[in-house]
């Protein structure tokens, strides 16, 4: 199988420019062949998945961050992968690439109606951190060889489930050796060692064949909508974000982020915690699972307190509490997805 030819960064620093019209570094383009006739194998690994993809070279490419729009690769002229669109300007920035399909393998339902406006298509696969299924194997690589390119691939941060589904398109579309796609994820995306099933799914899935993909029968849905602990976990965990980013501001509001109150977010993240303990589907998990949720609930109520606090005694200083609060919960969620999420 061919390797697609490195073009000299000079070149592909120009082609950037041309193809994306603005912002900073970080995208790469490279030509793509016809649609793959013959996929590469799956890999033989001797170790994980993401030590084979340490193993082959490749230069520093930084990511393209535009507005809306943050860790964008380009890996061949007709895939994209990045982050969620965060609003109709992202998307009108998709368009103005060119883009034609919009591939979401996030959990949250996409912003079908903006993009429709827009002329842009979406498909909605939501996968998972520890893997991608058979079947979903099986709707990304349909709908790569069989909908409008160029396409562009995203999940929530575009990290590591939207690089994943990006990699089985530069297989099953592009002829992309798996070597290849896994360094990739690896090297640029900075895909996580610790989501070693997307690695696996990349590396070692058996990928259907172009008659295969004919014959298989999906629709491609636009929206998926979830419910239950799964959506509560969705909503959770784009609050929890906000948190994040008031914690690295001092615990003040952001300048750059005026939308983003410190209180409402934590606020928030616990009515989701409360809701998500209250839920059936909670009942049916071992033991461990509601141990930490009850952490993680204990220690956002917390937060929530302190920031109470702080603005009804502006210039109180609980920083030091806000820290111990904020790294409880997080490590709670650290040790839940260690085992009901990332495996």
């Amino acid at each position: 199988m061919r390797l697609r030819p490195q073009a000299p960064t000079a070149l592909i620093l120009a082609l950037a420019v041309i193809s994306c019209q603005a912002g900073e570094g970080g995208v790469r383009v490279e030509s793509a062949g016809t649609t793959a006739t013959r996929v590469a194998p799956p890999l033989p690994l001797e170790g994980s998945a993401w030590d084979a993809a340490g193993e082959f070279a490749l230069p520093e490419v930084p990511p393209g961050n535009y507005p809306g729009l943050h860790n964008v690769y380009r890996f061949s002229d007709r895939i994209i992968t990045g982050s969620e669109p965060v609003d109709r300007e992202a998307l009108a920035q998709l368009e103005a690439w060119g883009v034609k399909t919009i591939l979401s393998v996030d959990g949250k339902a996409p912003d079908v109606e903006g993009a429709e406006l827009l002329g842009l298509r979406y498909v909605h696969v939501p996968i998972q951190y520890k893997g991608i299924t058979e079947d979903q194997v099986l709707q990304i690589a349909k709908a790569f060889r069989e909908l409008e390119a160029p396409f562009y691939v995203h999940c929530f941060h575009g990290r590591h489930r939207g690089p994943a589904a990006a990699a089985i398109g530069s297989v099953a579309l592009d002829g992309l050796n798996r070597d290849r796609a896994i360094a990739e994820m690896r090297h640029w995306c900075t895909t996580a060692k610790k989501y070693e099933g997307l690695y696996l799914t990349v590396a070692t899935a058996e990928f259907p064949t172009a008659e295969e993909t004919a014959a298989y029968d999906f629709d491609f849905a636009s929206a998926q909508r979830p419910s239950g602990l799964r959506e509560a976990m969705i909503t959770l965990t784009r609050s929890w974000d906000e948190v994040k980013l008031i914690r690295k501001n001092g615990w003040e509001p952001s300048a750059d982020h005026p939308d983003v109150d410190p209180l409402r977010s934590a606020t928030t993240v616990l009515q989701h915690l409360d809701a998500c303990a209250e839920m059936d589907e909670t009942a049916a998990f071992a033991d461990d699972f509601r141990a930490w949720l009850t952490d993680s609930r204990e220690g956002t109520g917390r937060i929530v307190e302190l920031l109470t606090d702080c603005r009804a005694e502006p210039g109180a200083d609980r920083s030091a509490e806000l820290e111990l609060a904020y790294e409880a919960v997080a490590e709670s969620c650290l040790e839940c997805h260690s085992v009901y999420r990332n495996r």
